[in-house]
């Protein structure tokens, strides 16, 4: 579990780090509980198959009290575009961070080439590219950024997923559950 006393750096990332709106996640997190979902980029397969599982559950997500808020490395009118093509995700909260400062804050480190092209990540991602139609995009950011999740309370982080492997797929549904 991450340390998050007032004066920590994760305390301080999240009081810096702002959505679309302007409004800081530090703040967003004392009003509500946040689902902080970090994309590895918008063109990786499995980054947009994680924004069209949770455009499919923001609903159920939502209903538990619990507000979904992406971090990404594009500026934020590309992930107002990015967003935009998924159901149910209009409107969705977005942080832009291409310094990665937040990634760093949140201990979330670059994948090595087992994480990012092992078989799991091939055979996954036939799976989710080709099967399931999230096909591979443009590499805008880091491309060896891990992603990760993080349900967020007034300001403590109360539960984690760290991808093993950029093909980990999580229960979103199950980790915003409060």
């Amino acid at each position: 579990m991450i340390a998050t006393n007032p004066d920590t750096p994760l305390r301080m990332a999240m009081a810096q780090a702002r959505d679309q709106h302007d409004q800081d996640l530090l703040d967003l997190t004392h009003q509500r509980p946040v689902l902080l979902v970090f994309l590895r980029h918008f063109g990786c397969t499995f980054c947009r198959e994680a924004a069209a599982d949770i455009g499919r559950d923001r609903e159920r997500i939502e209903d538990q009290g619990v507000l979904p808020v992406f971090v990404h490395m594009s500026p934020l009118a590309k992930g107002e575009k990015f967003f935009s093509n998924y159901r149910g995700l209009n409107g969705v909260r977005h942080i832009s961070d291409p310094e990665q400062k937040l990634y760093k804050a949140f201990q979330l480190k670059r994948g090595n080439m087992r994480q990012l092209f092992g078989l799991k990540s091939w055979v996954r991602g036939f799976q989710a590219g080709i099967m399931g139609g999230h096909l591979v995009g443009m590499l805008a950011g880091d491309g060896f950024q891990m992603p990760g999740i993080f349900l967020i309370r007034q300001g403590q982080v109360e539960r984690e997923f760290r991808h093993d492997s950029a093909a980990d797929r999580p229960d979103y549904v199950s980790m915003a559950y409060v």
